[in-house]
């Protein structure tokens, strides 16, 4: 069959495949538009490969004829043209994805890796004030060390010059920094920043923790060196209610914030941040919203008799219930431990009337102790336990309160004296 020639592939306008030889076919379809086809047989199987639209300058006679003894060859050594092509494809996309992801990692120090990671974890801190601590801890303790080198090349070895020498002086500091940092280094794999071979070199369990003593065991060790308590030291039970029907007869907005608290078995930053629109005073019930509890969970506590008459004695001057010194700010966090200070009171906290509470219904009383950490809004049984239990037995708190709230006042007096 005699070759096509250069004249005749510009010329041939009709519908149809014409041959050239070895396989080599133009197809023009009705629209007159033209392409290469190659033709051939691997393993027993008959194959079309296309080769390309025909054009003058770019894909001519002469270069699908060349393009076909590449592919003859392939042919010719068991290989599939088609699937060559693809592989090739394949090798090539895999090396530019390499390629970008070597710069990447280059470009990729751990600083900006690391206000990127707490840029997105942001809507998880209940305030500004966690957030900034989460960046500001790795600002201050690891930028200095590594800040600037690429997120990729991040050792055991630079995370320990890090932790070394604030392991022992400043423990929880320290056992924050090192969460923080697994956390900034698995965003980093996560993100294509660092490869995953290289693992994690802050993760604790199996790595540092072999390096490093457990903070809670080292916190311990410190108390028992100094002959301190771990725990927020606590009024004892039998000296409340002389201190309360003193504290009474102070003046002040942090006093009266005091006597809520110790009534009410709350934490600091709860009575701090109570407002009005939180109490039903008629049901007795103050519900403290999830951003203002520890646990971040929504909580009803239940009001004494005492708690609800002081909250009636209190003039409305704020939407707080205990204003700070400007209108809409409330009460300064050292509000509650100043007065404490004031009445010269040593070896007790504010958050301690919460222990000096469940000390008195542990040796005092025969209530259920269940009851009490409901009370106290702690979590109650493991997790199974708490999927079922799901309430938190308001109705029966009030008796409990009340019977604490007798007791609290139990020196003062009807007109309010000690």
């Amino acid at each position: 069959m005699p070759k096509l020639t250069a004249l005749e592939v510009e010329s041939l306008s009709k519908l149809g495949r014409y041959a050239d030889g070895d396989g080599l076919y133009l197809q023009v379809d009705s629209a007159g538009n033209k392409s290469w086809l190659y033709r051939f047989q691997l393993n027993g199987k008959r194959t079309t490969l296309g080769l390309g639209r025909y054009d003058k300058k770019t894909n001519s006679l002469s270069n699908a004829r060349k393009s076909l003894l590449e592919k003859k060859r392939l042919v010719a050594n068991g290989i599939n043209p088609a699937e060559e092509k693809k592989r090739l494809a394949e090798v090539a996309e895999s090396e530019a994805n390499a390629a970008e992801q070597v710069a990447l990692q280059k470009d990729m120090t751990f600083e900006r890796c690391a206000h990127e990671w707490h840029g997105r974890k942001k809507a998880q801190w209940r305030n500004d004030k966690h957030s900034n601590q989460n960046i500001n801890t790795l600002i201050q303790y690891a930028f200095p060390y590594f800040g600037t080198r690429a997120v990729s090349e991040i050792s055991l070895t630079d995370i320990k010059k890090c932790l070394d020498p604030i392991w022992d002086k400043k423990t929880e500091t320290a056992s924050r920094v090192r969460s923080r940092l697994e956390g900034v280094l698995s965003y980093a794999m996560t993100s294509g920043y660092r490869d995953r071979d290289k693992g994690n070199p802050a993760t604790w369990r199996g790595q540092l923790d072999q390096i490093y003593p457990q903070p809670e065991k080292l916190k311990k060790r410190r108390h028992e060196l100094l002959g301190t308590s771990e725990h927020h030291a606590a009024m004892s039970y039998e000296a409340l209610p002389e201190f309360y029907s003193r504290l009474v007869q102070k003046e002040g907005i942090g006093s009266l914030a005091l006597q809520f608290c110790i009534l009410t078995l709350t934490r600091t930053k709860s009575i701090r941040f109570a407002q009005w629109e939180q109490v039903d005073l008629a049901k007795g019930v103050w519900t403290v919203p999830s951003s203002h509890m520890k646990a971040g969970i929504e909580f009803r506590v239940a009001l004494s008799e005492r708690a609800i008459s002081l909250l009636k004695d209190l003039t409305q001057v704020d939407d707080y219930i205990f204003p700070g010194g400007k209108i809409g700010k409330p009460l300064s966090d050292a509000g509650m431990s100043s007065v404490l200070k004031r009445m010269e009171v040593t070896g007790a906290t504010v958050h301690g009337f919460r222990s000096t509470f469940r000390d008195y219904v542990g040796e005092e009383t025969q209530l259920n102790p269940v009851l009490a950490e409901h009370c106290l809004a702690h979590r109650v049984g493991d997790a199974t336990e708490r999927a079922y239990a799901r309430g938190d037995m308001l109705a029966k708190r009030f008796d409990m309160v009340n019977i604490w709230a007798d007791y609290v006042t139990s020196m003062v007096r009807k007109d309010g004296s000690p």
